[in-house]
C-alpha cells in the first residue's frame, strides 16, 4: 500500500493526562489510496448535491469553486480558497494586528439532516471499536512493519466478543447527548521538538503538557479539561518536531466561553512551580507507554543515525530523567526555562487558529478578534532549521542494521534521506513514487513477493508527520512484512525493489498513471463527506502553516499538477547506493552488542554484504514479472443517483427470507451520495466448535484474502472497499464505495486452490506470531481473561495459540472447509444507492455460488455470559511481556441493563450502516432503538439514577477485577535484562527476551483492600458452576 498516513507521530497529551501518544485519528494526510487507511475519508465535507456527472477528471479546481451561495452580503465567505462542490461549510480567512492568522469556518449544515460529522468512514470498524481506540492508541499506524501491529489488532477486534459489543459497542465514541454537532477549535504554533535545548530534551513536550495546568485569568489547575468534560467536550495536543497543535471541540452553547479560557494557554499560563514534578510524572509515563512500541523504537533509532548535533537526532519524548533528575543534578532550573521557551516560541505570528462552528462567520470573527488579539508578538524570527539541510550524509546511512522487535515480526526497511519535498505540493512525486511501489496489483513488488511466499505486506512512502518530512529532509521508505522464507532471503528481497525501482528510472514518469491517482483523488474530494469537526481544525490549522491560502483545504489533498522534471529529480535518488536497511527479527537477538540511548533497543551494524553492493553498482538485469500497472477498471464513471423501486422507509426492511437466508434492504434517502454499503454474515455451527476450528477458520480467511489481494487492491485504490472478516460466528464480507463498479468486484472469483502448501505453511506460521503479538499487550490479555470468565463456551487466544502451536496440517484446513461450506444461512444489509432488485441479486449470487444446504439447527449469534455471585471477584495474571513494565487493570460491574446515551444524529451513511448491522449481526433487528431508547431516557428521574447507581455500587454488586501485573523491581521482580545488549558467548548463556506465551502465571491478592476479594485462579472450576444468563438480547 502507499504512504500509510502512519500516524503523527506526535507525541500526544492523551485526553486523561497519561497522553496517549495517540497516533493522530485522523485519515486526512494524503489523499487516501492507502490500504492501511481506506476505512477513512478526506477530511471534509459532507454528501454531495444530486449530481450525475462526474467531475472533471483534469482536476480544474479553481472551476470546482461553487458558485456564490447567495449570501446575505454582511456574512460574506472568502472565494478564494478552494473547497468541494459537496462542502456545505463557510469560510473566511483574517489576519489580526498581532500577526495570527485565522480560518473561520461556519458550519449550518446537519439540523435538516443533510451532512453531519463523519468520524471515519466506518465508525464502528468493528462494533467494538471504542476500545480499540485505546488499544491502538501507540501503534495505530504504526510505519510499515507495524502495518502489521495494525492487522494483529484488527484481526482480533474484528471477531471480539458480541457480548463486548453490547456492552462497550458505544463506551469511546465521541456521541454526544445532542443532535447537534460539536464546535471545535485548534490552533498551530510553528515550534516543536527540534527547538528542545540540548540540555533539556522533551522541553517543547513538556511545555505543551503544562499550559493545561491554569492560567492567571482562570486559575484552577485542571479546569479547562474540568469544563469540557461538564458541557461533552474533549481536548488533545501533540509535539511533532517543528509544530505544536492544540485542539479542543465543545457543545456550540458553551463554545465561545471555552475559547477564552483555552486562549489563555497562549496569553498568560500560571505553569505553577509545583504543578511541574506532577506533570513530569505524566510525560513520563506516555513514554513508558510508548517504549514497548517497536514503530516508535524503530523511528528513535532511525534519528540516531543523523550527523551529530542534527535534531533529527534528538530525544523529542522527554521523560522523569531528562526533565527532573538530570537537572537537578546539574542545578538547572527547569520552571525558569519552561518559561523562557513559552515566551520566544509562544508567539502569535508563529500561529494559525481554525475555528469551526453554528455561527455566522461575522460573530465567530467577532469572538476571535476579541479574545486572541490578547496573545502576545515577541518580533523574533520564528525557529528556522531549512539550513539544517542533509541529515543523513553521514556514514552511519547506507548500513544494514539487524534490530531484535519486542513483537515476533520478520521486518525489512529501506529508508532513502531526499531534499524537503513540501515545496512541490501540487504536484506531490513522493506520492505518484509511493503509489507505484505500494500497489499490490499484477507486475508489482507486492504480487512477485506473494507467488514466492515472501512476503505479507508492503507499505511505501512518506506519512508527512514531521518525523518523516520538514524543512532539513523527506524520508522515503518502503517496509515489508517477511515472512520466515522471506526472512531468509531478505537481500534478494532487497534486490526485487531495487529492480522495480530501476525499471521506473528507465521509463521515466508516466502522465497516464499520473492521470488516473488525479481522477481518483478528484471523484473523492468532489462527493467527499463531512468528518468530525476537531479532526477537520487540527488538519486545517496545519495545512495554513504549510500551504497558500487557496489550497488550505486541498494542499494535502489533490495532485495539481503533472510536472515530470519534479518527479524524475525525486525518483532519481532512490539508487542503492544512497539506500539504508533495517532488517528486524526475533532472530537477531544474541548477536545485537549495540544499544539505543532512550528506548534500549538493542541492533548491530554491517556492511551490505560485498556481492550484493557489487552487483547494485553494475547494471543488474531486470525481473519481466515487474511490470507497471494496467489501467484500472474499478474507476467510477457513472454518478448518477438511482430512482427507488420500492416505497422509502426509515428503516432497512427484509426484503428476502427463506431457509438459506435473508436480507435486510434500504434505500438511501438522506445522504443523497452515488455509494453503497453491502454486508454479509455467513453463519456456520462449525467455527466455534473447538480452538482448533478456530484457528483454521482464521488461516481459512487469511488464505482466500491472499488469493484476492490483487483485485481486491485495485478496487481498494479506487475508494471500494472489500473486505472478508473472520467474525465470531460467521464468515463477514464487506464492501463499500461508488456503488458504480461495487458489484464488479464483488464477483471476482478467486482460481487459486486453497491447499498450496507453500501458502498454508506462511500463514500458519504467520498466526502464530499474530496470536504472540496479541498476547504480549497487557490490555489484550487482560481482556481475553475477561471474556474467558464471562462467556460460556469462549475459547482465548492463549488456546487458539497453544492449538496452532501444536501443528495443524492441509489437511485439517480442508476437511474444515467442507464443513463450513455444507450448512450455512447468509443473512446480509443492503444500504445506499442501490434498488431493491439489484440488492435481491446480491443475495442470490452468494446463494448459487457457494451451493450450501441449509442449517440443520439454528446457530446462536452471541455467547451466553454467566452469572456472578454477588460479590468481588479478583483474578491476577502476570504480564506475558518480560520488557513491559505497564500494568493494566480492567473493573466489570454486572448490572441491570441502564440505557447508553448515544443521540447525534448519524453523520454520515457509514455511521447509520454500522448502527444497522449490529441489529443484523445479533438478530435484534430493533432498528429504532436510538429513538426507543431517548424515549426511555426521558422517563428517568435523577433519584432513580442516583439509586440504580448507588445499588451497583454496594457490597453485595457482582464485581470482577482483571489485572495484568507489568515487570518491574516494584513487583520484586529481577531487574531487567534488556538493559543489556549482550551477545551470547560460552560464559554468557542466551535468555530470550521473548517470554512464554501459551500459559498464565496466576498471582494471589497481595495489598490489603484486595483480601476479602474470592480469588480466581482457574477460570474452568470457577465459572463451571455459575448459571447462564439466557441470550441477551433486547427485541422490544
Amino acid at each position: 500500500a502507499s504512504e500509510p498516513d502512519f500516524v503523527h507521530r506526535h507525541v500526544k497529551r492523551g485526553r486523561t493526562l497519561h497522553c496517549d501518544t495517540r497516533a493522530k485519528r485522523d485519515s486526512v494526510k494524503m489523499p487516501q489510496t492507502n490500504k492501511s487507511v481506506s476505512g477513512g475519508s478526506v477530511p471534509g465535507q459532507v454528501s454531495a448535491p444530486d449530481q450525475g456527472e462526474p467531475p472533471p477528471a483534469s482536476v480544474d479546481v479553481k472551476a470546482q469553486v461553487a458558485a456564490g451561495d447567495g449570501v446575505a452580503a454582511e456574512d460574506k465567505d472568502d472565494t478564494e480558497i478552494i473547497k468541494s462542490p459537496s462542502d456545505p461549510k463557510k469560510y473566511r480567512y483574517i489576519e489580526l494586528s498581532n500577526g495570527l492568522r485565522a480560518l473561520l469556518i461556519s458550519d449550518f449544515s446537519g439540523a435538516d439532516g443533510k451532512g453531519g460529522s463523519e468520524n471515519g468512514e466506518d465508525k464502528g470498524e468493528s462494533e467494538d471499536r471504542a476500545e480499540e481506540e485505546e488499544e491502538e492508541a501507540e501503534d495505530e499506524g504504526d510505519s510499515g512493519e507495524g502495518s502489521e501491529e495494525d492487522e494483529e489488532e484488527n484481526e482480533e477486534e474484528e471477531q471480539d466478543s458480541d457480548f463486548d459489543e453490547l456492552d462497550e459497542e458505544n463506551a469511546g465514541k465521541k456521541k454526544r447527548g445532542s443532535s447537534e454537532k460539536q464546535a471545535a477549535a485548534a490552533l498551530c504554533i510553528s515550534v516543536g521538538s527540534f527547538s528542545d535545548p540540548d540540555d533539556l530534551p522533551g522541553l517543547a513536550h513538556f511545555l505543551e503538557h503544562m499550559v493545561f495546568m491554569g492560567s492567571e485569568k482562570y486559575p484552577a489547575e485542571n479546569g479547562f479539561d474540568a469544563f469540557l468534560k461538564k458541557h461533552g467536550g474533549s481536548d488533545n495536543a501533540s509535539t511533532d518536531c517543528e509544530r505544536t497543535i492544540f485542539q479542543f471541540d465543545v457543545q456550540r452553547k458553551y463554545f465561545r466561553e471555552a475559547l477564552d479560557r483555552w486562549a489563555q494557554f497562549f496569553i498568560c499560563p500560571l505553569m505553577i512551580e509545583d504543578a511541574i514534578d506532577r506533570e513530569v510524572e505524566a510525560v513520563d509515563s506516555e513514554y513508558q507507554l510508548a517504549r514497548p512500541s517497536d514503530s516508535h523504537r524503530k523511528e528513535m533509532l532511525f534519528g540516531s543515525l543523523a550527523k551529530p548535533g542534527h535534531p533529527m537526532s534528538k530525544f523529542c519524548w522527554g521523560n522523569a530523567q531528562t526533565l527532573k533528575h538530570e537537572p537537578r543534578e546539574k542545578q538547572i532550573n527547569t520552571y525558569q526555562r519552561l518559561r523562557d521557551f513559552w515566551r520566544r516560541y509562544y508567539s502569535a505570528h508563529y500561529m494559525t487558529l481554525a475555528v469551526q462552528s453554528k455561527e455566522t462567520l461575522d460573530t465567530l470573527e467577532q469572538w476571535v478578534r476579541e479574545i486572541f488579539i490578547k496573545v502576545p508578538n515577541n518580533g523574533e524570527p520564528r525557529a528556522d532549521f531549512s539550513h539544517l539541510l542533509q541529515p543523513f550524509d553521514t556514514p552511519a546511512f547506507n548500513k544494514l542494521y539487524r534490530v531484535v522487535p519486542v513483537r515476533k515480526v520478520h521486518a525489512l526497511t529501506i529508508s532513502w534521506a531526499v531534499p524537503p519535498q513540501g515545496k512541490h505540493y501540487r504536484v506531490k512525486p513522493l506520492h505518484y513514487i509511493s503509489w507505484l511501489i505500494g500497489h499490490e496489483g499484477t507486475g508489482s513488488i507486492l504480487s512477485l513477493l506473494r507467488k514466492k511466499c515472501w512476503a505479507l505486506a508492503l507499505f511505501g512512502g512518506n506519512s508527512e508527520t514531521g518525523f518523516d518530512q520538514n524543512t532539513t529532509y523527506s524520508i522515503f521508505s518502503i517496509s515489508i512484512t517477511l515472512t520466515d522464507q522471506g526472512y531468509q532471503n531478505f537481500y534478494q528481497v532487497v534486490d526485487f525493489v531495487f529492480q522495480y525501482l530501476k525499471m521506473l528510472q528507465t521509463l521515466g514518469p508516466q502522465q497516464r498513471i499520473y492521470e488516473e491517482i488525479q481522477k481518483i483523488e478528484a471523484n473523492e474530494f468532489h462527493y467527499q463527506e463531512q468528518t468530525d469537526p476537531i479532526e477537520f481544525v487540527e488538519n486545517i490549522c496545519e495545512n495554513m502553516q504549510l500551504f497558500p491560502k487557496e489550497d488550505f483545504l486541498t494542499g494535502d489533498q489533490l495532485m495539481f499538477e503533472y510536472d515530470p522534471q519534479v518527479i524524475s529529480a525525486a525518483l532519481s535518488l532512490l539508487t542503492p547506493d544512497r539506500a539504508n536497511l533495517l532488517l528486524l527479527s526475533p532472530e537477531n537477538e544474541g548477536h545485537c552488542s549495540l544499544r539505543e540511548k532512550w528506548f534500549g533497543t538493542c541492533y548491530s551494524m554491517e556492511d551490505i554484504a560485498e556481492e550484493w553492493a557489487q552487483r547494485w553498482a553494475g547494471d543488474f538485469e531486470l525481473n519481466p514479472e515487474l511490470h507497471l500497472p494496467a489501467e484500472n477498471k474499478f474507476i467510477a464513471t457513472d454518478f448518477t443517483l438511482k430512482t427507488s423501486d420500492c416505497p422509502d422507509t426509515e428503516f432497512p426492511v427484509r426484503i428476502v427470507n427463506s431457509e438459506r437466508g435473508c436480507l435486510w434492504y434500504k434505500k438511501d434517502n438522506k445522504f443523497k451520495i452515488p455509494k453503497a454499503y453491502i454486508r454479509f454474515n455467513l453463519i456456520s455451527p462449525m467455527i466455534q466448535k473447538s480452538p482448533e476450528n478456530l484457528v483454521l477458520f482464521d488461516l481459512f480467511v487469511n488464505i482466500l484474502a491472499h488469493n484476492l489481494a490483487e483485485p481486491a487492491y485495485e478496487a481498494d485504490v479506487a475508494q471500494l472497499e472489500y473486505k472478508l472478516v473472520a467474525g465470531e460466528h460467521g464468515l463477514v464480507i464487506r464492501l463499500k464505495g461508488f456503488n458504480h463498479k461495487l458489484p464488479l468486484i464483488m464477483r471476482e472469483e478467486t482460481h487459486s486452490s486453497l491447499a498450496e502448501p507453500g501458502v498454508f505453511t506462511m500463514f500458519s506460521e504467520q498466526l502464530k506470531k499474530t496470536y504472540f503479538n496479541i498476547l504480549i499487550k497487557p490490555e489484550r490479555l487482560g481482556k481475553d481473561v475477561r471474556l474467558l470468565i464471562l462467556e460460556h463456551c469462549r475459547w482465548s487466544v492463549i488456546q487458539k495459540y497453544q492449538a496452532v502451536m501444536k501443528g495443524l496440517t492441509v489437511d485439517d484446513l480442508m476437511t474444515f472447509v467442507a464443513g463450513l461450506k455444507a450448512e450455512l444461512y447468509t443473512e446480509g444489509l443492503v444500504q445506499g444507492n442501490f434498488t431493491s432488485t439489484e440488492s435481491k441479486e446480491f443475495l442470490q449470487y452468494f446463494i448459487e455460488k457457494l451451493q450450501f444446504q441449509p442449517l440443520s439447527a439454528e446457530v446462536p449469534v452471541l455467547f451466553r455470559v454467566v452469572e456472578l455471585p454477588q460479590k468481588n471477584h479478583l483474578c491476577k495474571v502476570k504480564s506475558l511481556n518480560k520488557g513491559d513494565a505497564n500494568s493494566e487493570v480492567t473493573v466489570y460491574y454486572q448490572v441491570t441493563a441502564l440505557i447508553k446515551l448515544k443521540e447525534c444524529e448519524d453523520a454520515h451513511l457509514g455511521e447509520e450502516v454500522d448502527r444497522n448491522w449490529f441489529e443484523v449481526v445479533t438478530q435484534q433487528y430493533v432498528f429504532d432503538r436510538l429513538s426507543k431508547e431517548i424515549e426511555a431516557l426521558k422517563l428517568f428521574t435523577q433519584d432513580e439514577l442516583v439509586s440504580w447507581f448507588l445499588e451497583h455500587r454496594n457490597t453485595n454488586s457482582r464485581k470482577l477485577s482483571v489485572h495484568v501485573v507489568g515487570f518491574g523491581v516494584e513487583e520484586n521482580d529481577p531487574p531487567d535484562q534488556s538493559v543489556t545488549c549482550s551477545p551470547e558467548s560460552p560464559d554468557n548463556p542466551p535468555s530470550s527476551a521473548y517470554g512464554e506465551v501459551s500459559e498464565m502465571t496466576f498471582l494471589l491478592a497481595s495489598s490489603p483492600p484486595l483480601q476479602d476479594a474470592t480469588l480466581i485462579t482457574d477460570i474452568r472450576a470457577f465459572t463451571s458452576s455459575l448459571p447462564l444468563h439466557p441470550y441477551h438480547k433486547i427485541l422490544s
